[in-house]
């Protein structure tokens, strides 16, 4: 499928969901929609994933063109109305329209009316089913090893580590599988349930049922965390992940050089070593597990120092550490499947 990802003012940085399909996606991404970076490329800001033109807009985009991804999801997940002339004009062209944002665009009655007259589809990522429910406690059951991906903050690399990880497990002939619980991970896979857009009481009841469809399949799982669990507005959807997915291990995910919350400066990151026994303590009542690998976010950091830094994560959390874009997922595969 040709996509055009639209990510106006937010590339690379600000464009997490763009990065993740451009790295992980199957997609042909034919043009990336960044008014501010019009006529680079993404592999002038961002190496080892797949390359494309960055345009101004929807119009510079050549034919065919089956979707527009909107690739960046802002705070409190609202829709731009500067994206609204791109939107309109791919759902003109008949392309689909694919979100991750709070704000539904099929609940747009511009765009629903568009969709309807030129025969595309809107596929909001983050509406969940109807019919979910509370979680029965019995994720720890399913007949595959489960493997979460946890974080020290927002934006710490849980996302990517668990895409590296099962990546990694099946260049090893791991029947691997990623059981995705927000918005570029399900871009990805074409499967999943956003878990922040679901109403608390339903929220591990949504990551269970996951959990528990994906262990049919695979013999692995690989959930992605969501959050932090001392950050102070998205605690509550890190605690659903962590008990609805009853993990068998946990890997912690954090940023090199990051001690305190981001966007919420006055509140420091506790260090690595205490946040991975926060962890544990959590989740030991519902389903014991232990933080055995760590995943370091160095990009910020030249080589040498990147280095150091993972060692110092290792020493900081007394388990096996890489940073698994960087150097290499395989360093911490052994611990995560449990071989040592």
């Amino acid at each position: 499928m040709r996509v055009a990802i639209l990510v106006h003012e937010g590339f690379p940085d600000r464009a997490k969901t763009a990065v993740g399909i451009l790295r992980y996606g199957d997609d042909e991404v034919v043009a990336v929609l960044d008014r501010t970076r019009a006529g680079e490329r993404v592999r002038d800001h961002v190496p080892d994933v797949q390359d494309a033109p960055i345009v101004e807009g929807i119009d510079d985009v050549d034919e065919p063109l089956d979707a527009l991804v909107v690739g960046i999801a802002p705070i409190g997940g609202g829709f731009d109305e500067t994206w609204r002339p791109d939107v309109r004009a791919a759902l003109e062209r008949g392309a689909d329209v694919v979100a991750g944002l709070h704000y539904f665009l099929a609940d747009d009655d511009e765009f629903a009316r568009l969709a309807d007259e030129h025969g595309a589809e809107l596929r909001d990522l983050r509406r969940p089913p109807d019919d979910l429910a509370v979680s029965d406690g019995r994720a720890s059951e399913v007949d595959a090893e489960v493997v979460l991906t946890v974080g020290t903050d927002c934006s710490s690399g849980k996302m990517t580590t668990t895409f590296e990880l099962a990546e990694a497990a099946r260049e090893r002939g791991v029947d691997a599988g990623v059981v995705p619980t927000g918005q570029t991970g399900i871009a990805i896979e074409n499967y999943g349930i956003a878990v922040d857009r679901v109403v608390s009481d339903f929220a591990a009841g949504a990551v269970e049922r996951m959990v528990e469809e994906r262990a049919a399949e695979f013999d692995v799982l690989f959930v992605e965390g969501q959050g932090a669990v001392a950050h102070p507005a998205y605690s509550g959807v890190t605690t659903s992940v962590l008990h609805g997915a009853m993990p068998d291990r946990l890997v912690l995910c954090h940023a090199a050089g990051r001690d305190a919350v981001h966007g919420y400066e006055h509140v420091p990151i506790p260090p690595p070593g205490e946040y991975a026994a926060l962890y544990e303590s959590l989740v030991d009542p519902v389903a014991p597990a232990e933080v055995i690998a760590g995943s370091l976010n160095t990009q910020d950091l030249d080589a040498d120092a990147a280095g150091d830094a993972v060692d110092e994560y290792a020493h900081a959390i007394d388990a096996p550490a890489t940073d698994p874009v960087r150097f290499d997922a395989s360093e911490i595969l052994p611990a995560v499947l449990g071989a040592e």
